[in-house]
């Protein structure tokens, strides 16, 4: 019951990458609006995180959960049948409200049900592959829909599932809230949203516009509001985010390299969605296709991570081998040419092998170090240091690609084929031999980000190794299950 809204919610970040030609050949948009229509949904999710995941420790995770299983299906069946641009944006912002709700609190329904450490921890593993490999299957589910159905079909699809958690939710569920949540700190939640949404708009816009000054100030703005937020947050009597979550062990080591981990996903996937569609010349769906085969064995990852640390290897090892293996992955794709379609997809399903190791292994960790009543709010951080990850990864490995790009393109191209290679491509047939020479400037643009990955997640794999070391030489010599309290047995 769990996972699936969370394969919902991921699919949905993905859904619309082949549904945005017939929504624009229906609806008409503005090149603006288009962007609102793609955006919208993951700016609202990332900026409600945190006042979500604090709301459920308050209000019960399982009311919440079922508060936002019915508005994502009633923002899904508007969505299907948007006759307006304006009617579709706003949609999709009510579907980013429900997913806000839906991630954190399936995450902190983990702490609760499973009181065992060695059964959360696999729970958590598989956590971790669903929500990987939904944002991966979001994009060919609407391909195929778009195929064969209208573009309203890619929203349609979460109407069922959203009915049957509404329905068995209540009865296979149980509640779990904070029996003490203080006042709720209604000032933290705009100071929250507007040090998210500034700082990851402008990461998300700087790969394809470069250093904009508006971009630069958007993500000042939002670091300046993150040191009000944070002010709030150990001077309120009741904070939304209480600073004693970072005391326990092991959970801020998690936060930051559950960031490095998502900066690596999401630095590659940005070259090799465009490496397989424009360097490969692939159509969109048979891109999305090939994509699908380095998720394969993300499914196997995490179970095997767990099975290791519950035979006595050591999570810092383990964490520090999955650091290991996501660089060599980036090691591989610095290896590929214009025509490496068997080794980039190779050295992507290394790579995302490597960070669902790192993800589901700091996940439980997390989990583990966080008290069971700020469950949601623990989820929560993790959750929004992982859209933070994100798009610092597209941000400086995007930089990175652009800049060598740039460089390699030939000068006397157009100022447009100079910009992406996309531009290149379109004005291709003005000047000869420019195809082969931005496909190969993109390439070279990808080798270079690579190595700067390779680079980093390395230095991730020492930095967890030596962190997580000191966090296993303070923990008991082995764990014993949870004692049951009315925060896991309530409501069953």
């Amino acid at each position: 019951m769990l996972m699936l809204p969370l394969l919902l919610v991921s699919m949905d970040v993905s859904v619309l990458y082949f549904a945005i030609p017939s929504i624009s050949a229906d609806l008409e948009p503005s090149g603006t609006q288009q962007l609102w229509i793609f955006d919208i949904y993951a700016f609202v999710l990332a900026g409600l995180l945190m006042t979500m995941g604090s709301l459920g420790d308050r209000i019960g995770h399982r009311r919440l959960l079922l508060i936002g299983a019915a508005a994502f299906g009633t923002a899904s069946l508007v969505a299907a049948y948007a006759d307006s641009v304006e009617t579709l944006i706003a949609a999709r912002a009510v579907l980013g409200i429900g997913g806000a709700t839906l991630m954190p609190s399936t995450m902190a329904m983990l702490r609760t049900m499973f009181t065992d450490p060695a059964q959360r921890a696999k729970a958590v593993g598989a956590w971790s592959g669903v929500m990987t490999a939904g944002i991966a299957l979001g994009s060919v589910m609407s391909g195929v829909l778009v195929e064969y159905f209208w573009w309203g079909s890619v929203f349609l699809v979460n109407l069922p599932a959203m009915a049957l958690l509404l329905v068995l939710g209540p009865l296979l569920l149980p509640e779990s809230r904070n029996p003490e949540p203080g006042r709720f700190d209604w000032l933290s939640v705009p100071l929250s949203m507007a040090a998210v949404l500034p700082v990851i708009y402008g990461l998300k816009e700087l790969p394809s516009e470069g250093w904009n000054v508006r971009y630069v100030v958007s993500i000042t703005v939002g670091l300046l509001f993150a040191a009000l937020f944070v002010h709030r947050q150990r001077t309120a009597s009741a904070p939304m985010i209480s600073p004693t979550l970072f005391r326990g062990r092991g959970f801020a080591p998690s936060v930051a390299l559950n960031l490095v981990s998502a900066f690596g996903v999401m630095g590659s996937a940005y070259f090799t969605t465009q490496y397989i569609q424009s360097v490969l010349d692939k159509s969109a769906l048979e891109a999305a296709l090939w994509a699908l085969l380095p998720s394969v064995p993300i499914g196997v990852a995490a179970p095997i991570a767990t099975q290791l640390v519950h035979k006595g290897v050591g999570r810092a090892h383990v964490v520090a081998t999955g650091f290991g293996i996501a660089a060599s992955g980036f090691g591989l794709l610095a290896l590929a040419g214009t025509d490496s379609m068997v080794l980039v997809l190779v050295a992507c399903a290394v790579l995302a092998v490597g960070c669902v190791v790192v993800m589901s292994q700091i996940m439980d960790l997390a989990l583990s170090s966080a008290p069971v009543e700020r469950a949601g709010t623990a989820s929560s951080l993790m959750e929004t240091g992982t859209e933070f990850g994100g798009a610092l990864g597209m941000a400086v490995l995007g930089s990175i690609g652009t800049a060598i790009y740039s460089r390699e393109v030939p000068a006397s191209a157009p100022d447009v084929a100079h910009e992406t290679l996309g531009g290149a491509l379109a004005v291709a047939d003005q000047v000869p031999g420019l195809a082969a020479a931005a496909r190969q400037a993109f390439t070279s643009g990808m080798q270079g980000a690579a190595i700067a990955g390779a680079v980093l997640l390395a230095g991730a794999a020492v930095l967890a190794a030596v962190t997580l070391r000191r966090v296993e030489t303070r923990e008991p010599a082995c764990e014993t299950p949870d004692e049951p309290s009315e925060l896991s047995t309530s409501g069953v």
